[in-house]
């Protein structure tokens, strides 16, 4: 995945979202990480997956990519927030195979990262939200292209005020 794209894709979308809210010089750490917490809990919800009690089917695949890239936004953002200049993922997880372990492994990174936001929790964040995506069956492409799809949605909803 061409991670420095999406990387450059994210600090411009940030730029142009703090320049036109006046937060150009506030800290968003924690509002990212609580937002990014949200993402994680609404692509649970698509996928359903959680849900013993339901027998109601998981969303279509293309639903379920659009709120994993959300995440990916957010990721992305607080990767800016700590200084990354470039992202070199080694494809490492430490995660598990079972789809409600990984979402509640990516809850604990990102409180994780909260506490302290290194560039190793990043990476680990960053690594663990990518094998939940390869679980839920999104090929690197996959994620690529939901993501540029996904971030001219954001700059059209910022241009109607969003």
């Amino acid at each position: 995945m061409k991670i420095d794209t999406l990387l450059d894709m994210q600090k411009q979308l940030d730029g142009h979202i703090e320049t036109e809210h006046g937060l150009t010089d506030v800290n968003l750490v924690d509002r990212k990480i609580l937002a990014l917490l949200v993402e994680v809990g609404e692509l649970a919800n698509e996928t359903r997956s959680f849900k013993f009690w339901s027998k109601k089917k998981a969303s279509s695949k293309e639903v379920i990519l659009e709120e994993y890239v959300d995440g990916i936004h957010f990721i992305l953002s607080l990767g800016i927030e700590i200084g990354l200049q470039e992202i070199d993922l080694e494809g490492n997880h430490s995660g598990t195979e079972d789809l409600n372990e990984q979402f509640l492994y990516v809850y604990r990174i990102i409180t994780d990262f909260r506490t302290e936001p290194s560039v190793t929790h990043f990476l680990d964040l960053f690594n663990e939200y990518i094998h939940l995506g390869e679980l839920l069956g999104f090929t690197s492409q996959d994620i690529f292209d939901a993501y540029t799809d996904k971030n001219k949605v954001n700059y059209e909803r910022q241009q109607q005020g969003y």
